[in-house]
């Protein structure tokens, strides 16, 4: 939900030359706008699943692109993805034609895409979501990337697993223990999780906050922090990490 201090959800990832979007949630273009590159920078946006909060500004996106006389851009997601594109266009007509757009439709497994290798794992959530893990292609040679995004979802160990060995972990905490709430972990919930999967994480950062979580950060940590005594931190809009 946009506070006016924070926007949607959207990562970005930045590796040489090339630049990838996860998600495009309401915001994100201004968010997009205030990096070095800009909005005309993104290669590929890859969506994790269809729910507004995560695809709002796909098309605002899409026309600031045109706009900016950056045409050329692949967007990326689970099935269904091509439709959502479909019916978009259909509603804003006059935007078909205007852009070099490919639209692909990705599956568990893995895919290469705007300079990355990514694998995909599908999550539990009310929609078709996929997690996604990252490695730039420049990495070591068997290399699993260094980089996990949950998408919307649960808790459970195989997605923690998925995780092994990579330095960041950005997970869906989205309410307090408080909150009775399904298709979203509480720290409670994914603290137990962490503990029980047989998976090294170098680091946690949790997002998708709801404004039920303000004010209780620490007590958020403080619950996962009763089963699980690993790095966990709170992700915030504008965060930049240089992972080596």
């Amino acid at each position: 939900m946009p506070t006016g201090e924070r926007f949607q959800t959207g990562l970005l990832l930045e590796s040489g030359e090339h630049t990838l979007l996860v998600d495009c949630g309401s915001g994100v273009l201004h968010g997009l706008a205030r990096t070095s590159g800009g909005y005309e920078a993104v290669d590929a946006v890859l969506l994790t699943h269809h729910h507004l909060d995560h695809v709002s500004d796909l098309m605002p996106f899409l026309k600031a692109r045109w706009l900016a006389g950056a045409t050329e851009i692949t967007v990326a997601g689970p099935a269904g993805t091509r439709d959502l594109l479909d019916g978009l266009f259909d509603v804003h007509e006059y935007m078909q034609d205007k852009l070099d757009l490919t639209v692909r439709e990705v599956d568990v497994g893995t895919f290469s895409l705007a300079g990355f290798e990514i694998a995909a794992m599908e999550v539990r959530h009310s929609m078709r979501c996929l997690a996604y893990r990252f490695a730039a292609r420049n990495d070591d040679p068997g290399s699993d990337g260094p980089v996990v995004f949950s998408g919307d979802t649960e808790a459970f160990t195989d997605l923690v697993e998925f995780a092994d060995g990579a330095a960041i972990l950005a997970h869906d905490c989205s309410f307090p223990d408080a909150v009775d709430v399904s298709n979203h972990p509480t720290p409670a919930a994914l603290g137990r999780v962490l503990a029980e999967a047989d998976a090294d994480v170098g680091r946690v950062y949790l997002t998708h906050l709801y404004p039920h979580t303000d004010g209780r950060h620490e007590e958020m940590l403080d619950s996962i922090g009763e089963h699980w005594d690993g790095d966990v931190r709170f992700a915030k809009d504008g965060l930049s990490l240089d992972i080596s």
